[in-house]
C-alpha cells in the first residue's frame, strides 16, 4: 500500500489554511490555543527554528534511514502522534483516522484519556500497539479501571502526564463555551452554518462523546455539570507517592509527560520511569514557562544517557523535528500538526501529513549527510 501524498497541500501551513476554511472557528480556536495570552505557545515553535544545524559536503555519505528503535519496538521514522483530546470535536472520527494512518506508517499514537475514541477501538486499530497517556484521576479506584482496561487490550506503554495540576485558563475556550457536545450559542450555531463539510459530518458521525471515561460518567449530566465532573474526577495532581504507585501497578513501559526540571527528572528516573517526554502542554498550560525546546537541551546534558528523552510542543514539520533531535530527543511527537492534516483533508489527512514529514526529515538528513537519526546532534550548532 502507497504513501499518500497531496501536492496541493505539501506544508504544514497549507493544511493549516484549509482546516481554518473547513472548521468553525470555536473548535479551530480549541485546537491552535494557548492559555493567558498565549505567549509561550508562540515561544514553543519560535525558539524550536532558532537551532542550526552544520552541513558536511564533501564527506561519503549512505543515504538517510529514519528508523528509530524505541521501547524495544523499531519505527519506520522518530515522530509520532500527540494525545490530543476531544478530537472527534474537532474532526469527526479524527481520532480512528490518525491511529489507522500511525499503524500504517509504522509510528506510535497516544491515545489520551479525554479523547473521542475508546482504549478498545484504538487497540483494536492500532493492533495493541498505541500508547495510552492517563490524566491521574483524584480516585484510585477510577484510575485502576483504566490501567486494567488498557492492559487488557495490549497496551505497553503507559503515559503519565505531570503538567495539568490545574486545569489551563484559556480564554478562548472560555468565551466559546467549548464542550461536548459544543453550547448551542447563536455564535457557534453561526459558525456550524458556514463549515458545512463539518456539519455534516458530524450529523452522520453522531455526537463526540469522551468514549474512554463514558462508562464512569453519571447519565443525565447538562453540559455545565459534566464539566464540572471531569474537574473534579481528572484534577489528580502528581506526586511522588502517587507516581510510585503508578510504577507499582504498572508493568509496562511508563513514560512521564511534563517534565522540564532536573530535579524532576532526578526523582522520575529514580522511581523507575522509562522515558521522560519534555513538554509544556503544548503551550495550554503555562504562558510564563520555557519553551520546550531549551529544558529538552539542558535536560539531555546531564539525563541523555540516563533515561529515553522525548519531546513534544512546538513542533510542527520536519525541519523541527530534526532540531528536537539534534538537542538531546531520541522522538518527537506532534499534536497540531496531524490535526490541521486530518481537519483539511479528512479520511487521508493523517496519511499525508506523516508522507510530508518523513520527506521533510529525510531531506534535511541528506542536505546535512545524516545517515542516522541518532546522529543529528553531530549536526548542532552550539552556541
Amino acid at each position: 500500500m502507497s504513501d499518500y501524498f497531496d501536492s496541493n497541500h505539501p506544508s504544514i501551513e497549507h493544511l493549516r489554511e484549509r482546516a481554518r476554511r473547513r472548521v468553525p472557528r470555536f473548535a479551530f480556536e480549541y485546537l491552535e490555543g494557548g492559555c493567558h495570552t498565549e505567549v509561550n505557545l508562540a515561544r514553543n515553535t519560535s525558539e524550536i527554528r532558532e537551532v542550526q544545524l552544520r552541513p558536511y559536503y564533501l564527506r561519503g555519505y549512505g543515504g538517510a534511514d529514519l528508523t528509530t528503535e524505541l521501547f524495544g519496538q523499531t519505527y519506520d521514522a522518530p515522530f509520532g502522534v500527540s494525545p490530543i483530546g476531544l478530537q472527534g470535536l474537532l474532526w469527526p472520527r479524527a481520532t480512528e483516522i490518525l491511529a489507522a494512518a500511525a499503524t500504517k506508517h509504522n509510528l506510535p499514537f497516544i491515545l489520551s484519556t479525554v479523547a473521542t475514541a475508546s482504549i478498545e477501538t484504538v487497540a483494536e486499530i492500532t493492533g495493541g500497539r498505541a500508547w495510552f497517556q492517563l490524566y491521574h484521576p483524584v480516585e484510585e479506584d477510577l484510575r485502576d479501571k483504566l490501567l486494567e482496561r488498557a492492559e487488557a487490550a495490549g497496551i505497553e506503554v503507559l503515559v503519565i502526564l505531570a503538567d495539568t495540576p490545574a486545569f489551563g485558563y484559556r480564554p478562548k475556550e472560555i468565551r466559546n463555551g467549548l464542550a461536548i457536545p459544543p453550547r448551542m450559542t447563536l455564535r457557534n450555531i453561526f459558525q456550524m452554518t458556514t463549515r458545512p463539510a463539518w456539519s455534516f459530518s458530524q450529523l452522520a458521525a453522531g455526537v463526540p462523546e469522551f468514549a474512554t471515561v463514558k462508562p464512569y460518567i453519571p447519565d443525565g449530566l447538562s453540559m455545565k455539570h459534566l464539566g464540572q465532573f471531569m474537574n473534579r474526577t481528572f484534577n489528580g495532581r502528581l506526586d511522588r507517592d502517587r507516581l510510585a504507585s503508578l510504577r507499582d501497578k504498572w508493568k509496562g513501559k511508563l513514560v512521564i509527560k511534563g517534565v522540564v526540571t532536573g530535579e524532576d527528572a532526578e526523582k522520575a528516573i529514580d522511581l523507575g520511569v522509562d522515558g521522560i517526554i519534555v513538554s509544556n502542554h503544548g503551550g495550554r498550560q503555562l504562558d510564563n514557562g520555557q519553551s520546550t525546546i531549551r529544558p529538552l537541551t539542558e535536560l539531555a546534558k546531564t539525563f541523555g544517557d540516563r533515561t529515553t528523552l522525548m519531546m513534544d510542543s512546538g513542533i510542527r514539520h520536519g525541519p523541527d523535528v530534526a532540531n528536537a533531535l539534534a538537542c538531546g530527543a531520541k522522538f518527537a511527537f506532534l499534536g497540531r500538526s496531524f490535526m490541521y492534516g486530518v481537519c483539511a483533508l479528512g479520511e487521508k489527512g493523517g496519511d499525508h501529513t506523516m508522507t510530508m514529514l518523513k520527506r521533510q526529515l529525510t531531506q534535511v538528513m541528506e542536505q546535512v549527510a545524516c545517515e542516522r537519526t541518532a546522529d543529528f546532534p553531530k549536526h548542532l550548532v552550539e552556541e
